[in-house]
C-alpha cells in the first residue's frame, strides 16, 4: 500500500532513513513528508518503533476533485464506509492541501463529513458522530490541483507524545524533533552526552531512549486496532518483535543535564523518572558555569532560549557569550549541537559552526548548528 509520514520540517531526510532502516520501499521526500510503499507488518512496526513522524497514514483512496460538489460525489464512491465506519462508531476529518473551490480546510472537512453521514443515513437510517479527540476513525484528505488523496491516520494523537512528558517546561521541543536532531548529531550513546541548558529534559530522554533502541509505542493504543482488516496474529508478532529489539540494560557512558531554574529542573527530573532513566541522567541544578565536564570528550546538545516565542531578555546575549566562553575553557576536543532560532544571538557565542542544518521548531525557522570547541 502507499503510505505517508508526517515529519519536522528538516527531518525529512533524516526521516527517509529511519523509514527505510525500519523496511519501507519505494521512499520519496517530500515537504514535511515522506511517501513510501509498505505491507501491514511495516505499517504496524512503524507506529511502535519509529521515532520521527508525528503521523503515518496509510492511503486508500485517489480520485480527481471538482469543486465542493465533485467532492462529496467523489468521497461517497472512494470507500467502502459501511464496512469501515458504522454508525456506532465516531469519525474525525482532517484536512491537508488546497483544490478549486476548496481553499478553506474547515469547509473541506465539512463536505467530507456530509458525504459520509449523507451516505450512511441513506443506508441504515442511522450516522456516526463527530469526536475531534478519540474518534474510532481518522480520516485524512489531502488535495493538490485536482487530484483528492483519502488516508486513514494510524493513531488519534500525534506520535511525538511518548508519554513519560507530564511536566514542560516553558518553550518545550517536541520529542521526535529532538530524536532527529540527536540522530544529526551523530551520538549514539558510545560517549558523554551533557546538555547545559537542559529544560525538561527531552534532549537527554530521547537520547537514553535512542540509545536503548527503545520502542516508543509500546504501551500505547492505536486507531488500526479498530479496523476492519486488523491482523491481530500480525500485530502481536510485530509487538514481540519490539520489544525484542530494544536494550533496556545498555550500559551508557556519562549522561549530564544543567538547569539552573529549580521549577524546570524539578520537572526534568520527573520526567526523566516517568521514562525510567532516573539511573542514567544526572541533573544538575545550577548555572552550567558550575557544571564539570566529563574528562572523556562527547557531544553537548543545546537548545537555548531565542528570544522570539518567549519574552525577550536583555540578558539573552550574554547567556550566549557567557556559554560560547565556558565550552572554550571546560570543552576542548567536544562538538556543540546547538538549535538556533536567532542568529544574531548566535554570534555571542563567538564560536564558528561547521555545519548548518535548516530545521522548524514549533514554527519558528531554525537552524541546527555544528561547532567544533577547540
Amino acid at each position: 500500500m502507499e503510505a505517508i509520514a508526517a515529519f519536522p520540517q528538516g527531518l525529512e531526510a533524516e526521516g527517509a532513513k529511519e523509514l527505510l532502516s525500519l523496511g519501507a520501499t519505494s521512499v520519496r521526500i517530500q515537504k514535511r513528508s515522506v511517501a513510501f510503499k509498505a505491507d501491514m507488518a511495516l505499517f504496524y512496526r512503524l507506529h511502535l518503533r519509529a521515532r520521527l513522524p508525528f503521523r503515518l497514514l496509510r492511503e486508500v483512496a485517489r480520485f480527481r476533485v471538482n469543486g465542493p460538489n465533485g467532492l462529496y460525489q467523489a468521497i461517497q464512491r472512494a470507500f467502502d464506509w459501511e464496512l469501515w465506519l458504522h454508525p456506532s462508531m465516531t469519525f474525525r476529518v482532517d484536512v491537508s492541501g488546497s483544490s478549486s473551490g476548496l481553499t478553506h480546510s474547515h469547509f473541506t472537512a465539512l463536505q467530507v463529513k456530509n458525504a459520509v453521514i449523507d451516505l450512511q443515513r441513506h443506508s441504515t437510517g442511522n450516522r456516526s458522530t463527530i469526536d475531534l479527540q478519540n474518534p474510532d476513525l481518522c480520516v485524512h484528505l489531502h488535495l493538490h490541483a485536482d487530484v483528492g488523496v483519502l488516508s486513514l491516520d494510524g493513531s488519534a494523537g500525534s506520535l511525538h507524545k511518548r508519554g513519560y512528558r507530564s511536566a514542560v517546561g516553558i518553550a518545550p521541543m517536541k520529542e521526535n524533533l529532538a530524536s532527529g536532531l540527536i540522530r544529526i548529531s551523530g551520538w549514539d550513546g558510545n560517549c558523554p552526552l551533557v546538555d547545559p541548558l537542559c529544560g525538561s529534559g527531552t534532549f537527554l530522554t530521547e537520547a537514553v531512549s535512542s540509545a536503548r533502541f527503545l520502542a516508543p509505542g509500546l504501551g500505547r493504543s492505536f486507531l488500526f486496532e479498530g479496523w476492519a482488516d486488523f491482523d491481530l496474529q500480525l500485530w502481536n508478532k510485530e509487538l514481540q518483535c519490539a520489544r525484542n529489539s530494544q536494550l533496556p540494560f545498555k550500559e551508557l557512558p556519562v549522561i549530564i543535564g544543567c538547569e539552573s531554574n529549580f521549577e524546570i529542573a524539578n520537572q526534568a527530573k520527573i520526567n526523566i523518572r516517568a521514562a525510567g532513566f532516573a539511573n542514567d541522567i544526572k541533573i544538575q541544578m545550577s548555572h552550567f558555569r558550575e557544571l564539570k565536564m566529563p574528562s572523556q570528550a562527547g557531544i553537548i546538545l543545546c537548545n537555548p532560549p531565542y528570544g522570539k516565542r518567549l519574552n525577550a531578555h536583555d540578558d539573552l546575549n550574554n547567556l550566549y557569550h557567557d556559554l560560547g566562553s565556558f565550552l572554550k575553557q571546560n570543552a576542548s576536543g567536544w562538538q556543540l549541537w546547538l538549535l538556533s532560532g536567532n542568529p544574531l544571538l548566535t554570534r555571542s557565542l563567538r564560536l564558528k559552526a561547521s555545519q548548518r542544518i535548516p530545521v522548524s521548531n514549533g514554527g519558528i525557522d531554525c537552524r541546527w548548528l555544528k561547532y567544533q570547541i577547540n
